[in-house]
């Protein structure tokens, strides 16, 4: 079995990207590559499409006016440069976004819930994920909460949770090995009662895992090149005394 697939970015090099990729998976098959909504629409006028990758910033008719505008309403996967766009994305019950840049690994996850999904509405069967057991002295490396998304729930070791950010009614967790954070209905207070005590909310819309942690410079928390977080003011001196109890050493005197 493969699915029809349909691939949409105003940019060249990008849906050609997206050919390539969808090349690469075995269940899915390329039915067409569009460079807007316009040319997209004419196309599902004769082919029967079963997923669209769709970039959501384009001129004309942005991915997401295209999807709205659709009577029959394929799965849906949103390309997206924009972390923010994630939260609108699922209120049009997209199953995934990817976050610009990409890679394979990326693409292929999104691919493989849409597969998931598309056996559950065709009624495959798919064995449901039981929660392991956690509890006081389990080990952060053991220790895993359940997040819910996508219509299932997902498994993620504390240890691989990098940082979480809220954003409206929803929390955007970062993990290990992914550019694209798992999104879900939640909020800090929830989230929190499951964490252990290396997590440290530092501002307002974020929760920091410390052992992710790179260095801190000029009141942000460095966790990659790419990514820095600020320190809220009501957040400082918990947060210093974390460092300081769990720092050694001192700058050299001059």
């Amino acid at each position: 079995m493969k699915l029809n697939t349909l691939v949409i970015d105003d940019e060249p090099i990008a849906l050609e990207k997206l050919r390539k990729y969808v090349d690469k998976v075995p269940f899915l098959q390329l039915a067409g590559a569009c460079r807007n909504g316009i040319e997209a629409t004419a196309l599902m006028a004769s082919e029967n499409i079963d997923v669209i990758f769709t970039d959501i910033n384009m001129p004309d008719m942005s991915g997401m006016d295209f999807v709205a505008s659709l009577t029959r309403r394929p799965l849906v996967v949103f390309i997206t440069a924009y972390a923010e766009y994630a939260v609108d994305s699922y209120r049009l019950s997209a199953i995934d976004y990817l976050l610009k840049p990409y890679g394979f690994a990326d693409f292929q996850r999104a691919a493989n819930k849409v597969l998931e999904q598309y056996n559950l509405r065709n009624g495959s069967k798919e064995e449901a994920e039981v929660p392991a057991a956690t509890g006081p002295g389990t080990n952060d490396a053991d220790k895993s909460i359940f997040i819910k998304a996508d219509y299932r729930f997902i498994r993620i070791s504390l240890s691989d949770i990098r940082y979480i950010k809220g954003y409206g009614e929803y929390l955007q967790i970062y993990t290990r090995g992914s550019s694209s954070p798992i999104l879900t209905l939640s909020n800090f207070s929830a989230i929190k009662e499951k964490l252990s005590d290396r997590f440290l909310q530092v501002h307002r819309s974020y929760i920091v895992n410390m052992d992710s942690v790179e260095s801190i410079s000029k009141g942000r928390i460095v966790m990659d090149q790419d990514t820095s977080i600020p320190i809220g003011d009501s957040y400082k001196d918990a947060f210093q005394n974390y460092v300081f109890t769990h720092s050694v050493g001192s700058s050299p005197k001059k």
